[in-house]
């Protein structure tokens, strides 16, 4: 019988905060100004990005790790954060120490500002999405089987998407991110044969769609979350997870799970305690509105929400234990590093290492399931290899 703390433990969402020359260094100097950069803000004493028109947030607002103080005090800069947010060598480290074997990475300004990527020329900003792509890819090339780079897309352009989604997997990126509700941006939604390329190519290449709490999000609401305080924050990232609950129907009642049958889909910082409910409830509607009339090709939808859906979790524990009941094979365990919110030791921490949440989590359980939630399920989707005897 394993123990759990002899198990490898894979965070299935964590962030690189992006570096000041993260595209000054990689784009061309033909764009000017216009390429994501930071400026000085005297009103808040730090330095803030720019992207195009838009000013943005300060530069280590997401590198909340080891902060000892709630926001919205944040580090001003870099150097007062914690390395380990934007720099490899110290993010193995901190995998060390935190008792983590490997990481999934996403991105912070690219992905939840896209309003300022997409405002820009339209050729600058797919050599943004390239930049970044390239930049992560250099990030989890530290050690290529312990930090696993999900690529971002230029979602607003089918035909480059597919292009980058070509090139990003041969540069070792295992998962591809996309916008839950793509009509916020004037596009069609998933099901539309607009995505169709994309999800095929996704498919073929055993590359998970990753639907991520926050991206592409609204610039108003961004703003509103910036002036928030404490209990509004709660207010809106507590109900706002719940918004992936929409993603995951889509896929689902729309056929694009039939369609898709190998196709994985992880719903990304969202909480998975609600997934049992909803389960429920599809089911529930679908037999209630004559779904089998109306689509007599299609399953229950509980079907392909086992089949090709997967939540992530973090600080639930009786509701974690819940879902795991129902969905065993669905689950995998998250820490959300370096962000405020994170498992990252806090003023709000209940830890001191990110991997007691997991094991305070799965005590008791069945070992299948515990290993399933450390590491097979992350291991199998995101095809990390686990070294023999870690397991």
């Amino acid at each position: 019988m394993s123990e759990p703390a002899d198990l490898p433990l894979v965070d299935s969402d964590s962030h690189v905060t992006e570096p000041a020359d993260l595209w000054t260094s990689r784009v061309s100097r033909k764009w000017g100004d216009d390429v994501p950069h930071l400026e000085w803000d005297q009103a808040t004493g730090q330095r803030k990005w720019q992207v195009g028109r838009y000013r943005l947030f300060g530069e280590a607002i997401y590198a909340m790790a080891g902060w000892p103080d709630f926001p919205p005090s944040h580090p001003k800069s870099l150097d007062e954060a914690d390395r380990g947010a934007w720099d490899a060598t110290a993010r193995l480290q901190r995998l060390d120490e935190y008792g983590i074997y490997a990481q999934v990475l996403y991105p912070n300004l690219v992905a939840f500002s896209t309003h300022a990527f997409t405002a820009l020329d339209p050729n600058l900003a797919i050599d943004c999405v390239r930049a970044y792509n390239d930049f992560i890819a250099e990030f989890a090339a530290a050690d290529p089987a312990r930090l696993i780079p999900i690529m971002m897309l230029p979602f607003w352009d089918g035909d480059a998407s597919a292009a980058e989604l070509e090139r990003a997997t041969a540069l070792g990126h295992r998962g591809v991110l996309l916008a839950a509700d793509p009509t916020r941006a004037g596009l069609p939604p998933l099901w539309d044969d607009y995505w169709a390329p994309v999800l095929a190519m996704a498919e073929e290449r055993a590359l998970p769609i990753n639907f991520h709490i926050g991206f592409n999000q609204d610039p108003e609401e961004l703003a509103a979350k910036a002036g928030a305080d404490g209990p509004h924050h709660t207010r809106i990232n507590s109900v706002g997870m719940l918004s992936n609950a929409r993603a995951v129907s889509d896929m689902i009642c729309t056929g694009v799970c039939a369609r898709f049958p190998d196709l994985k889909i992880v719903s990304v910082e969202s909480g998975a305690g609600w997934l049992p409910y909803l389960l429920e409830s599809l089911d529930w509607h679908w037999k209630s509105y004559g779904g089998f009339r109306d689509r007599p090709d299609m399953e229950l939808p509980s079907f392909y929400l086992r089949r090709q859906i997967y939540g992530t979790f973090w600080f639930e524990e009786e509701a974690f234990r819940r879902c795991a009941e129902v969905l065993p094979d669905n689950l995998m365990f998250e820490t959300d590093f370096p962000h405020p919110t994170s498992l990252s030791p806090g003023p709000a921490s209940p830890a001191d290492r990110p991997r007691e949440m997991a094991e305070r989590a799965t005590a008791g359980l069945p070992d299948a399931l515990v290993r399933k939630v450390f590491y097979e399920t992350a291991a199998s989707l995101y095809r990390i290899p686990i070294p023999v005897g870690a397991a």
